[in-house]
């Protein structure tokens, strides 16, 4: 599990992250717009109140090297995860968007009953 000593915050959040590497596709490109839309659409509230975040990591930056051994990442990856008091309850590696992203409203409705019911957890 990822570590979050600065997320001491009470409470609960989900944080959204779509990792990527250096090199980059089209396709890599599409898979972060998509995600970007989905929440900062369909999640406002939930952004503007603290309980979703959203961020775009290189994990080849220095530094952010870890989120692959702590995600088993393979590839570019939109991961969920739950964190109430500062520590992490759970992940997912929404690995169906590769699958998806030839379809944006299954992909819009696959993210968006994800990150639904990670934000219920989040309650």
């Amino acid at each position: 599990m990822a570590s979050f000593a600065g997320d001491n915050s009470p409470g609960a959040k989900v944080h959204a992250y779509y990792f990527h590497g250096s090199f980059r596709c089209p396709t890599c490109y599409k898979l972060e717009q998509y995600s970007r839309e989905v929440i900062e659409t369909n999640f406002k509230d939930a952004i503007s109140s603290a309980k979703l975040e959203f961020k775009i990591v290189n994990v080849e930056d220095e530094g952010n090297e870890h989120y692959a051994k702590d995600y088993q990442l393979y590839t570019k990856s939109l991961v969920l995860s739950l964190v109430k008091d500062g520590k992490e309850i759970k992940w997912k590696n929404l690995d169906k968007i590769w699958e998806y992203v030839g379809n944006k409203q299954r992909f819009i409705d696959y993210v968006k009953a994800e990150i639904t019911g990670f934000l219920k957890d989040a309650q």
